[in-house]
């Protein structure tokens, strides 16, 4: 007979320090290199560099996999904390939410933009790594420290001469190679990072010294005079320009109604035959992942194209211009800067500020019009490539039209469908409910997505068989509306009758809402597999909880922030107290369903493409057979006891919100 484990108050254990960090890694940096934990080095450099406190940023790649970060920045402070009695710079490498990018919009902050608010940085490099040195010029004096054993281990913080007017921070990181899969950074990635922090910081030398096995020093300094403009002609190397580039910044200022001084962005832009790849930055941050910001950049850009074209009566009859016919071939190096930016996950490669996309598109679109009307040889030639893109569009989805006239099947009367009839920008929401259908039918867009609203919970078609799906009301309308027939796992379907190329359902944040996405997936992976194992099924994450956050003078006005769940709503209290506002002037609301959500609600935090959450059912690799087996588990008939089972083992697991 197995012994069961005791469970008291013994049984708990509370992480300390650092040590959250080291047990899962994964969560606060990427493990694949110690490449992040190096930038979060780096970018501290950067931003004394944007705040114009340091002129040189230098690198140094030891033999033994060790790196070194250098700038003649202010240097770390090294005094006691008022509150904390500990030396700053110890708090820096061995606390979790301790920085100087915090407090931001009462102006307190030692740095106005920086790369985000997530309160980890360099604590997380000491937490994985075996050791740390810093040496600080500051105010005259040298001080040194040293951090071992994953942090656990702190130095004494020593002066060790004097150093006259220099000052800066010279930290070296020993990474520890079991945390990670290749113990070294890679030395291209390293490189793509400096580079880009040069294009960024005009007036700034990068450089990056690499020991040889030889003694010697392999050396390589970026430099970009031009800025943005000279960095994207680089990127686009031999490729035939459309038009000449436009490059220009525009922030704003102290009596702008609705951003912070100094938030706006610099850009650089332009258009190419062939397709040439574009790089986007926040506050320095390489967003590899996209975001916010580049929506608003598309935006923006589309709509001063289109105010050329419409002004200039360049449009054909009949021939009507999207967002993707303007920006296909528009590529560009787009580096915003944003108060407080919010980022998806802790790596920061993509940007989830909602208020990013309209503060790009309000900065680009009035500057790029007036560029396009003084340069107007140049905005033909963009509005031609747009419209050669729309007119092909067009004839593609009407060729698709046609081989659907004969025989096809009579849409459901609910379904509200959309203009367009290219599947790879149309989109089918699948909505709980004839309340939230109505609320998503006027918050959708017309001309892309389709609504099919479902009244009640669909048949758990585990073990239907696939002729007689059809009896089921429900289940009929979908496979009308999606254009495709049930299949089984083993078979090749024709998909070419497929009308959306993203289904997405969208129920409540609740048990119920829960129970439909259950329902509907065991639907899409037993009778129509086909769909998940190319990836058009996603499931929305509408908002729970909705945060209204008072004006705080003219640094910020009045937000209204969403929070997935509890502990999104938690984190999201603590950092807007941390910026100043107080707790009590925070008024949080608690949404029971997508029906109480009004259109404008409902399309900013589930339907907007630039600012919704939705998350891509995929076939995991290896966990068909697992998979099969849970499905069965969960809704076979037949498996009732060993449910019953199942729930009593593994329900303390679950965070039912009843």
């Amino acid at each position: 007979m197995a012994v069961t484990p005791t469970y008291d108050e013994s049984s708990f254990r509370v992480l300390k320090g650092l040590e959250p960090v080291r047990e899962r890694p994964g969560m606060y940096t990427k493990t694949d290199s110690p490449t992040h934990i190096i930038q979060e080095v780096i970018d501290n450099s950067a931003d004394e560099a944007l705040g114009g406190h340091a002129k040189n940023l230098h690198v140094l790649l030891h033999l033994d996999g060790s790196v070194t970060v250098t700038d003649d920045g202010r240097g770390i402070p090294v005094g006691l904390h008022p509150d904390e009695k500990i030396p700053v710079v110890v708090l820096a490498f061995t606390r979790l939410h301790a920085g100087g990018k915090f407090d931001k919009s009462a102006g307190n902050a030692a740095y106005a933009f920086s790369g985000g608010l997530h309160g980890v940085g360099v604590a997380v490099t000491n937490a994985l790594s075996t050791r740390v040195s810093v040496e600080v010029r500051r105010e005259g004096k040298i001080w040194a420290i040293e951090f071992s054993g994953g942090g656990e281990t702190v130095g004494a913080l020593t002066e060790t001469g004097a150093c006259g007017r220099q000052s800066g921070t010279r930290v070296r990181v020993w990474p520890d190679p079991k945390y990670f899969d290749a113990p070294r950074v890679p030395q291209a990635e390293l490189e793509r990072l400096l580079r880009s922090k040069a294009v960024l910081l005009p007036g700034v030398k990068v450089s990056l010294d690499i020991e040889q096995a030889d003694g010697s020093i392999s050396s390589k300094t970026w430099s970009y005079p031009s800025g943005l403009a000279g960095y994207l002609t680089e990127l686009a190397g031999n490729a035939e320009a459309v038009a000449p580039l436009f490059a220009a910044e525009k922030y704003a200022d102290a009596d702008h109604a609705d951003f912070a001084p100094g938030e706006g962005a610099a850009w650089a832009i332009g258009w190419h035959v062939e397709a040439v790849a574009s790089e986007s930055y926040v506050n320095l941050i390489p967003t590899m992942a996209g975001g916010t910001h580049e929506a608003g950049l598309r935006a923006g850009a589309f709509e001063a194209v289109k105010s050329f074209i419409e002004h200039r009566a360049l449009l054909p009859r009949g021939v009507k211009l999207q967002q993707d016919d303007v920006c296909g071939r528009m590529a560009y190096v787009l580096s915003a800067r944003i108060l407080d930016p919010q980022f998806q996950g802790q790596v920061k490669e993509k940007l989830n500020s909602r208020e990013a996309v309209k503060l790009v598109s309000s900065m680009i679109r009035d500057p790029f019009e007036i560029w396009l009307n003084q340069h107007v040889e140049a905005g033909k030639a963009i509005a031609e490539l747009s419209i050669k893109q729309a007119l092909s569009r067009q004839k593609n989805s009407q060729k698709v039209e046609k081989r659907k006239q004969s025989g096809v099947a009579v849409l459901p009367g609910k379904l509200s469908d959309c203009e367009s009839t290219d599947i790879a920008e149309n989109e089918l929401f699948l909505v709980e409910g004839d309340s939230a259908g109505g609320s998503a039918k006027m918050a959708r867009n017309k001309e892309t997505q389709a609504i099919l609203p479902l009244r009640g919970k669909v048949l758990n078609s585990w073990e239907v068989e696939a002729g007689r799906l059809f009896a089921n009301n429900e289940i009929h309308d979908i496979a009308v509306a999606l254009g495709i027939d049930p299949h089984r796992p083993e078979d090749a379907p024709d998909l070419s009758g497929l009308r959306y190329g993203k289904l997405i359902i969208m129920s409540d944040a609740d048990v119920d809402g829960a129970h439909i996405q259950t329902l509907l997936l065991t639907l899409f992976y037993r009778h129509f597999p086909a769909l998940i194992r190319h990836g058009h099924i996603y499931i929305a994450q509408p908002p729970l909880y909705r945060i209204d956050v008072p004006a705080s003078g003219k640094k910020r006005p009045a937000r209204r922030l969403y929070a997935l769940d509890e502990g999104e709503l938690t984190a999201i209290r603590d950092r807007l107290i941390k910026e100043g506002i107080r707790e009590d002037a925070i008024e949080v609301g608690r949404f029971k369903g997508l029906g109480e959500m009004n259109p404008d609600q409902l399309r900013e935090t589930a339907m907007a493409p630039a600012t919704r959450r939705v998350l891509p059912v995929i076939n995991g690799i290896n966990a068909q057979e697992h998979t099969m087996k849970l499905f069965n588990l969960l809704m076979g008939k037949g498996e009732a006891s060993s449910r019953r089972a199942w729930m009593e083992e593994n329900g303390h697991l679950v965070e039912a919100d009843l």
